[in-house]
């Protein structure tokens, strides 16, 4: 939505890249602003977009996850998640696809939740959060080697408590199940 006082975009000058690896690219812009001023040196990260799942099962639980995160050095709650970065797919297939290799569940009704950014003034991404409602248990786990991860049925007051206590350090995944709360208790 555009509204009639908002800034100006800004014009990109020269763009090089300085990293490129799957997981990472960065990028320096030399950008000019709406005023005229320039930025010689403004760093970009660009990521495929992400995926999450808000699944609840027909009794109304939650399906969390926990896993180790090495940059925050904790176990800590989190949804299903994970990266769209197979163009033949959806962002609701890959959704479905991760909910079921993390958790076993699938199924359902699916619509999107909501949209967000880890960081608009310096990443490029997308994530894109599903809810997931009546998921049951229609396999294993089918995890990648690097992965280990526990699921976790969960009440929605008791996620309430995980995500006040600070025990889901993760913003993206906190975000919609505060949304997903806010509407439905």
């Amino acid at each position: 939505m555009q509204l009639p006082d908002d800034p100006g975009t800004w014009e990109v000058l020269e763009s090089t890249y300085l990293y490129r690896e799957p997981w990472l690219t960065m990028r320096r812009d030399a950008v000019r602003l709406p005023n005229g001023r320039t930025i010689p040196d403004f760093f970009i990260w660009e990521y495929p977009a992400w995926v999450n799942v808000v699944a609840l099962t027909g009794n109304g639980e939650m399906v969390l996850i926990r896993q180790y995160r090495h940059g925050a050095a904790k176990v800590s709650y989190e949804l299903p998640a994970g990266v769209h970065d197979n163009p033949t797919e959806t962002l609701l297939d890959a959704a479905r696809r991760e909910l079921l290799e993390e958790t076993g569940f699938g199924g359902g009704e699916w619509r999107e939740l909501m949209r967000l950014s880890a960081n608009p003034a310096l990443q490029t991404n997308i994530t894109h959060t599903f809810l997931a409602e009546g998921v049951e248990e229609v396999g294993s786990q089918h995890l990648d080697s690097t992965e280990e991860i526990s699921v976790h049925l969960l009440r929605p007051d008791k996620v309430k408590t995980i995500i006040d206590e600070g025990e889901m350090l993760q913003a993206l995944h906190a975000a919609p199940i505060l949304k997903y709360l806010m509407e439905n208790l």
